[in-house]
């Protein structure tokens, strides 16, 4: 099933990129620079890498924080370190079986600055929080990750962002000391893979993002997906999801 989000969606949607995620710490963040990594599949099958600079916001660090490095993917090959991923291989999705990985982003998150409180960096779910083998083992999971489940009274399973879940014993809040690899994968469409047990989403920046962001600023965002010429490439969302830091805010949900 492809989710279609009506107005209200996009409102959520909206609120998402603008808010989602620390909306007090924007402003400080464009005044400091990342460097982020990308790998994308050319249209004749070639791969293209590169590595840009750009500001440290939610927008951008969401694009590349799903999981960290470690993490077993499934694909048509078997379990795969997401780290030893190339554009090309086939993962398993949940929506349309084998698809091709289109794009990989990644980054090194620093630790947590000495003296600086209130900023969760990583989520860490502890083995067989949801469910035997779900996931197995440790799951280490970054501010950009969103597991599939059914959201309280809600038909529909919805994507929810694992800050949402953090109880303090199966799903805990972590700030390690050492700077940690994170990665996000991207396919032809939105759909849902399998990372260490758990039904994570592919990425998608969200229905009318662009609309949050300057011309100068999108070009920026762009640029590190070379695969697509323009930002209604991304496609539809495959499940309604939950804004990231949302603590159970508004929804993409109709």
């Amino acid at each position: 099933m492809v989710y279609t989000p009506t107005a209200p969606a996009l409102v959520a949607a909206r609120h998402e990129l603008g808010s989602g995620l620390a909306r007090a710490g924007t402003e400080r963040a464009l005044s400091r620079e990342r460097t982020y990594d990308v790998e994308a599949l050319r249209p004749d099958g070639s791969v293209t890498r590169r590595s840009l600079g750009a500001p440290a916001t939610p927008a951008f660090e969401a694009a590349f924080s799903a999981v960290a490095r470690g993490t077993l993917i499934a694909t048509t090959r078997g379990q795969v370190a997401v780290e030893d991923l190339a554009p090309g291989m086939k993962l398993v999705t949940n929506e349309r079986g084998p698809s091709p990985l289109m794009w990989i982003g990644a980054m090194t998150l620093p630790p947590r600055p000495a003296g600086r409180d209130g900023d969760t960096r990583l989520i860490r779910v502890m083995a067989d929080a949801f469910g035997i083998g779900r996931p197995m083992p440790d799951f280490l999971t970054g501010p950009g990750a969103r597991i599939l489940k059914r959201n309280g009274a809600q038909a529909d399973m919805v994507l929810t962002p694992f800050l949402d879940l953090v109880d303090g014993n199966g799903v805990v809040a972590v700030n390690p000391p050492s700077p940690v690899r994170l990665f996000h994968l991207g396919l032809r469409r939105h759909a849902t893979i399998t990372a260490a047990g758990l039904t994570i989403e592919s990425f998608h920046p969200g229905p009318g993002f662009e609309r949050q962001m300057t011309a100068a600023m999108l070009e920026r965002f762009m640029a590190f997906f070379p695969h697509l010429a323009r930002p209604s490439e991304f496609g539809p969302l495959a499940h309604p999801r939950q804004p990231l830091g949302s603590a159970g805010g508004q929804s993409d949900v109709a």
